[in-house]
């Protein structure tokens, strides 16, 4: 399968900045083709069914251009400019780019899977710069917001935010229509010269400004984060509808350059082996029949962590609470799943389990309830 589109092509990491037919990749055989009429086009392998299409062209294309920046351009025959791939961006801004109102930067689903995920960056037009999540392209609007520029100035449209720029310094700011600017960039920013930078949306949610050194003689021929949003992800991100930062089930960390990364608790496993950061799925199946009789504690058990919180999953309070009342009013509940205790007090969550994430300022303790091994 083929993938039409933009990269960088000096480095050893050939890092993809834009990409043509929502990152849907095509078969062998395929193929892009510049035209008067449509201007730059997608076949497929039999070279009859256009698949993607570089539009809205409103006169004839005379030729193509691809711009040291990285900007595609498409030119017409009057020598204007038709078309261009920063105006149409994916998840990646270039310096020299900018993100116009009701324009946006949707993240890929997966580090190698760039059809659209679930995060955005948008400018909105009501002047905020915001980072939110939308379960499906197609809602209406989005699920929740987990960054916000604070930009919009009702009643003094003057001083209302209305582009993002990233300019050709390597600076990024939000422009105000009055030419003030809210920085977002740190003070000292590596050299353009000599530096490749991009910002992109990774596919785990964070906002990111990456530099790499042009220079092949330089020992790190990594990128390199300088600055990135939110500060911590995992905590950003509450849904009440949707699963979190990571998927249902699921807990979110935060690692090294404030990225997150996602573990299933002990007794769950990912439903996808493949996607870490997808939802997680109990090794047994809970049921309220299974017991019988019996005694709970002869089929399940507990393990224990801490700083380990899902916040919204609750359907029953307890308080006041001793930790090992916590623990039997779960296990003798056959719809609790875990409970936090915390202060004299036990929250009772049930399946699935939202919004996963390790919080150290919580100070909690949770008792996960996993099913014994027969023995």
């Amino acid at each position: 399968m083929f993938l039409l589109c933009i990269y960088y092509a000096k480095i050893q990491d050939a890092t993809i900045v834009w990409y043509a037919n929502d990152g849907h990749p095509v078969p062998r055989g395929s193929i892009a083709e510049l035209n008067p009429q449509n201007g730059l086009i997608l076949r497929d392998s039999q070279g009859k069914m256009i698949i993607w299409s570089a539009s809205p062209i409103v006169a004839n294309v005379a030729y193509a251009v691809m711009n040291d920046t990285g900007n595609f351009v498409l030119v017409g025959v009057d020598s204007s400019v038709l078309w261009e791939s920063f105006r149409h961006p994916t998840d990646t801004l270039m310096p020299t780019q900018m993100l116009e109102i009701d324009n946006k930067l949707v993240a890929r689903k997966l580090e190698s899977l760039f059809v659209p995920g679930r995060f955005y960056l948008r400018m909105l037009s009501n002047g905020n710069l915001v980072l939110v999540t939308q379960s499906k392209p197609t809602n209406f609007d989005y699920d929740t917001e987990y960054y916000n520029s604070h930009t919009s100035a009702p009643g003094d449209e003057a001083n209302s935010g209305y582009r993002l720029i990233f300019d050709e310094f390597g600076s990024v700011y939000i422009l105000k229509r009055n030419n003030q600017r809210l920085v977002l960039t740190p003070p000292n920013v590596p050299s353009v010269s000599e530096n490749y930078h991009r910002i992109s949306l990774d596919f785990d949610g964070v906002l990111t400004h990456y530099y790499h050194p042009k220079s092949t003689s330089t020992g790190n021929q990594r990128w390199t984060t300088l600055w990135s949003l939110p500060d911590n992800i995992c905590l950003a991100i509450l849904e009440e509808t949707e699963s979190g930062a990571c998927g249902f089930n699921n807990v979110c960390h935060l690692g090294e350059n404030q990225r997150p990364y996602c573990d299933c608790p002990k007794g769950y496993s990912l439903i996808d082996p493949n996607n870490k950061y997808g939802s997680c799925k109990p090794k047994f199946i809970p049921s309220c029949d299974e017991l019988g009789p019996g005694n709970p504690e002869d089929l399940y058990d507990f393990d224990v962590v801490t700083d380990i919180d899902w916040p919204l999953s609750d359907f029953e309070r307890i308080h006041p609470s001793a930790e090992e009342e916590c623990k039997k009013a779960c296990l003798e509940d056959c719809f609790c799943a875990v409970t936090i205790y915390r202060s004299n007090s036990c929250w009772k969550k049930k399946l699935p389990l939202s919004n996963g994430r390790v919080d150290t300022s919580l100070n909690v303790k949770a008792f996960l309830k996993i099913r014994k091994v027969s023995t």
